[in-house]
């Protein structure tokens, strides 16, 4: 029997060469396994948030008139809702921070009644009771606020300052400081609003307790995202307190974060909010008034008519899995001297390449490859219907807009066979392209490659080591 080669096996025609064929249209994966089945809740409804955080959805339907809120887990992880198919939200999802508790005249309230952040979120501080101390508990989180400090005779106890997150969170009374701005407009790594701190108070009177931050959202659609609702990550409200001079009020928590990644983005009338929490406020004190979160919209195509509610997004358009200016491309251009046809046809039934029989083991395989740098490693694979696989390895040579290489490959003997080739690169100006950013992080490295029997790809490797798969046929 003939020694035979076939470039690619699959239902239809696989292109094993990068770049043979048309490029298909970018997609975004979400990396959403289905297990978690179809969201589609009829009421309102709170649900447990998984120990991982991570929701691992078919698709995802919130009717008009639904709220859906979610249970903070122990490790207090964002709420990550990741979808093979399409995401719809009508109605709203809501991880805010809750209001802290408002102080107490001429008595000892020694309950916690700081203000809960939202999923991700993190919690108000706690107003003075003037027993342990007189000065307020800071917020929690990296823009926390400070706690209010008692200052005797001043006749305007100490309000705790507001949380900060993507915008600083503002002074209470007495100079007391409110949070800082932290955290990324890519909103990596996803993290949640801070809260506000707590008021101060003298002995016999309880302060105002701070509002916790809002939580942090992610939706990752493979599909489209529609969103006609609401996404709510508001930042709790301080705690008032008694029109006395012994006790203050809280700070606001800041808003948390929201963050939309779709292959496609649409809607009209949808809105996000991840206003800062309102000050409490007194006759004698006011609170700081909580910063604004941060929100990210990421896709391939985005025509959403959203309300941002006074806080402009971080937006990037069809830049999810960017590409490069010159796409890289690979080829087999022959196999032991036979010409590779311009379109395989993947059939064990017709096999792309036939070699001669007689052929002796190795072959050379060669290789053409564009807008791969010089000097690249090629390794090309060949793997038997039943045997093991053997791989070489070549070096381009030539130049950026044309490079060739020849690998000498052992093939097996009386039995279809199918052979792949990857190059893998760093990114740099010379090389056409750079910076370029994939789910908004930067890439470092591409890798060209084609699975058996697959479809071709092209990854993008970022420099945090993430790999993202741009897509076959790009």
């Amino acid at each position: 029997m003939q020694n035979m080669l076939i470039l690619a096996i699959g239902a239809a025609a696989g292109l094993l060469a990068l770049g043979g064929g048309p490029a298909a249209a970018q997609t975004f994966n979400s990396g959403s396994t289905g297990a978690d089945g179809a969201f589609s809740p009829t009421t309102s409804t709170t649900v447990p948030l998984p120990a991982s955080g991570v929701f691992n959805f078919t698709t995802v339907t919130i009717p008009a008139g639904v709220t859906v809120r979610f249970t903070k887990n122990a490790a207090n992880t964002p709420v990550t809702i990741l979808a093979q198919g399409d995401v719809t939200i009508a109605g709203t999802i809501d991880v805010s921070g809750s209001p802290g508790g408002p102080g107490v005249a001429n008595a000892t309230n020694l309950a916690n009644t700081a203000g809960a952040g939202g999923p991700g979120g993190f919690d108000g501080g706690l107003g003075a009771t003037g027993i342990a101390s007189t000065t307020g508990g800071a917020g929690l989180g990296p823009g926390g606020g400070t706690g209010g400090a008692f200052v005797p005779f001043a006749g305007n106890p100490g309000g705790g300052g507001g949380g900060g997150f993507g915008a600083a969170g503002s002074d209470g009374t007495n100079a007391t400081r409110g949070g800082s701005v932290y955290g990324t407009p890519t909103l990596l790594p996803l993290i949640g609003g801070s809260g506000g701190g707590g008021g101060s108070a003298a002995l016999g009177s309880t302060a105002g307790s701070g509002g916790g931050g809002g939580g942090s959202l992610l939706i990752a659609s493979s599909g489209t995202l529609t969103l006609t609702g609401t996404l709510m990550s508001q930042g709790g409200n301080g705690g008032g307190g008694p029109a006395v001079p012994e006790a203050g009020v809280g700070g606001g928590g800041s808003g948390g974060a929201v963050r939309l990644v779709a292959t496609a983005i649409t809607g009209t009338g949808g809105s996000t909010n991840v206003a800062g929490g309102r000050r409490g406020s007194s006759l004698f004190s006011q609170g700081g008034d909580g910063g604004a979160g941060r929100v990210r919209i990421e896709a391939l195509t985005n025509t959403a008519a959203v309300n941002f509610n006074g806080v402009p997004p971080s937006i990037t358009t069809q830049a999810t899995v960017a590409a490069l200016p010159n796409t890289p491309t690979l080829r087999i251009a022959s196999v032991a001297g036979v010409n590779a046809p311009a379109s395989p046809l993947g059939s064990l039934t017709t096999p792309d390449i036939t070699l001669p029989a007689g052929t002796t083991s190795p072959v050379a395989v060669t290789i053409a490859g564009a807008n791969i740098p010089v000097g690249t490693t090629v390794t090309v694979t060949v793997k038997g219907e039943v045997g093991a696989a053997s791989s070489a390895s070549a070096t381009l040579a030539g130049s950026l807009s044309s490079s060739t290489a020849s690998a000498s490959v052992t093939i097996p003997t009386n039995e279809p066979s199918v052979i792949s080739a990857t190059a893998s690169f760093t990114l740099t100006a010379s090389s056409g392209g750079g910076p370029v950013y994939a789910e908004g992080e930067e890439v470092e490295r591409v890798r060209v490659s084609a699975s058996l029997g697959g479809a071709t790809q092209v990854a993008y490797i970022t420099k945090s080591g993430r790999e993202i798969v741009v897509g076959p046929g790009l």
